[in-house]
């Protein structure tokens, strides 16, 4: 029979296991499977970061309720170019005449300033610490929780590029706004995403607008773009969007609401795209779609799901071919090359 010590030594032996054991198998949970960021990486050489952005952004929203929209837009489109970089900022210098940003892509971004702006408030509080990038992903997601979406936890460590693409680089890794389903899903599927991670992250059209330039696209070909279209909506969309060409100025300064809580991040987007009210042609045909349909109808009844999947979504496209380490640099301003 074993002594009583023996059994306590026992014991104790097999709790330094085990404990070895979950701490392996959960990991650290500041850390994250993203090689290079982390959810504490500016835990000590910028602690106040979050609330130094915070509180730069949201005195902004309430002067201009269009900014989250914006900000967001921002994130997505820098993130789809060659990674999160903060290249879409970088203003052309030298022999260089178009940048990504002068892709017809483009057009509208807005709020570039308003990064710059918070990362001069972040040069006195932390200098050279925090990237341009970070700061474009950490605006997004105030964006979101802002307007009433879920705040989101992003792991940062992000750096900046040297250079910006071109113009033709962003034309080719931009969607069109013509893109269809399979589009939709082939570009996500790049970024790991799983079907219900993509129809989340279509959510990002609950807030914001359409311009006219892009709806006007889907009455060139009646057949191909309007599928679950209501007839009512698309007399809306005539009489705001009127017959003009699509390239010209009216129809690039007119604009329509993305749904109808275009200020409030929320699943009014899904009951749209189910009644056929889609502004664009992916925002209407997931709502028919079998693949996206069933995810569409889901987030409609449950925001809580799809304020899961979204975050899922987000933390994925904006973590999308990141620099860190030697890979990139931290720009001191934001819209030029040290």
């Amino acid at each position: 029979m074993m002594k009583p010590k023996s059994i306590a030594a026992v014991f104790a032996s097999w709790f330094v296991i085990i404990s070895l054991l979950c701490s392996c198998i959960s990991g650290d949970q500041n850390e994250t499977n993203y090689e290079g960021l982390s959810y504490n990486y500016y835990e000590k050489t910028c602690p106040r970061l979050e609330e130094i952005v915070r509180s730069s952004i949201s005195p902004m929203f309430a002067l201009d309720p269009t900014a989250p929209a914006a900000l967001l837009r921002l994130m997505f489109h820098d993130c789809q170019v060659q990674g999160c970089d903060a290249s879409i900022l970088i203003e052309p210098s030298g022999d260089q005449q178009f940048t990504e940003l002068d892709s017809a892509k483009n057009f509208g971004i807005r709020k570039r300033e308003l990064i710059g702006s918070i990362k001069t408030s972040l040069e006195v509080e932390c200098p050279q610490q925090v990237s341009c990038s970070d700061l474009i992903i950490l605006a997004a997601r105030e964006a979101v929780a802002l307007t009433g979406g879920p705040l989101i936890a992003v792991p940062l460590g992000r750096k900046d590029s040297l250079s910006t693409p071109s113009k033709h680089v962003a034309d080719s890794e931009l969607p069109p706004s013509t893109a269809d389903v399979d589009s939709i899903l082939n570009l996500f599927a790049g970024i790991d995403m799983t079907i219900e991670e993509s129809v989340a992250i279509m959510g990002s059209h609950s807030i914001g607008v359409t311009h006219c330039n892009n709806v006007l696209s889907r009455f060139d070909n009646e057949n191909a773009t309007n599928a679950n279209m209501d007839p009512r909506f698309q007399t809306f969309l005539r009489v705001f969007c009127p017959e003009f060409s699509p390239t010209s100025k009216t129809a690039e300064a007119t604009f329509v609401p993305n749904d109808q809580t275009s200020l409030i991040f929320d699943t009014a987007y899904y009951d749209d795209s189910i009644a056929g009210r889609g502004n664009l042609r992916i925002d209407s045909e997931i709502g028919v779609d079998p693949r996206t349909r069933p995810f569409v109808e889901a987030f409609a009844a449950d925001q809580d799901r799809f304020f899961g999947s979204f975050s899922s979504a987000f933390v994925k496209l904006s973590s999308y071919k990141v620099l860190t380490g030697n890979n990139g640099v931290v720009r001191s301003v934001c819209d030029k090359v040290d």
